[in-house]
């Protein structure tokens, strides 16, 4: 069950997860801060989290304010406070590089930790952080997961016949409105496989129709994106 206590300035409420929609045989609620609500799990399913991106583009000569990763936590820890999820699953790109969880600064580290009290946390190894199992990270790491069938991974797997979620893409749905170009993160939908967008305040964008996704994808041939707003999930046809 959903709870109504949130603090008021968290980026996600409980209002937010409100639109179900179905997928792989369950409902699920995907919210406006890209986080999935995972009923029958009682779990949220995050990707690509990107932390500590500003302190990689530091130590590489271009500065960024150094606050993504607490903006990118306290954005998971008011969607963890908003379902009650028990445990959250991370697939993948957790961390922009795998120095990073050495670098995350203390606000950031105090968010996780108190989340991770909170809640089990599973982090899906992705391509920037395959060292997560060498850190001392709270709660546990995985390559890949299967849960009730469904496939946890970080990048999708072409021809995979079975149930799958993955990130990796970070996809953008993007449109042109009253001669107005308008982007927003969203979830690719293709059959019983999803990409999610990336969760991260970090974090670039991929259009959501771009051949990689569809390659990814393949052979799944009707792809829509999804994207949450006025409490409703919002479907829209994907261009071949």
């Amino acid at each position: 069950m959903l709870s109504p206590s949130v603090p008021s300035d968290a980026a996600c409420d409980a209002s937010d997860f409100g639109a179900a929609f179905g997928f792989a045989g369950g409902e699920w609620r995907l919210s406006p801060c890209r986080a999935l609500w995972w009923a029958e799990e009682q779990a949220l399913v995050v990707a690509d989290l990107h932390l500590e991106k500003a302190s990689w583009y530091a130590k590489h000569g271009q500065f960024l304010p150094p606050y993504d990763s607490r903006e990118t936590l306290e954005r998971l820890t008011a969607a963890q406070a908003a379902t009650g999820a028990c445990r959250i699953y991370a697939l993948g790109d957790s961390f922009h590089d795998s120095q990073g969880p050495m670098r995350l600064e203390s606000g950031a580290a105090d968010l996780l930790e108190a989340l991770a009290r909170r809640a089990e946390v599973v982090w899906i190894t992705g391509n920037h952080d395959e060292g997560l199992a060498d850190s001392t990270l709270p709660g546990t790491v995985a390559e890949e997961l299967t849960i009730r069938g469904i496939a946890l991974r970080h990048i999708a797997e072409p021809g995979t016949q079975g149930a799958e979620l993955s990130g990796h893409f970070h996809p953008k749905l993007r449109l042109r409105l009253q001669g107005r170009l308008i982007s927003r993160p969203c979830a690719v939908l293709a059959g019983n496989r999803m990409i999610l967008p990336a969760h991260g305040t970090l974090t670039g964008g991929l259009d959501a129709s771009a051949p990689p996704i569809r390659e990814a994808l393949a052979p799944e041939r009707k792809l829509e994106a999804l994207v949450t707003a006025s409490g409703k999930v919002l479907r829209f046809p994907l261009p071949a």
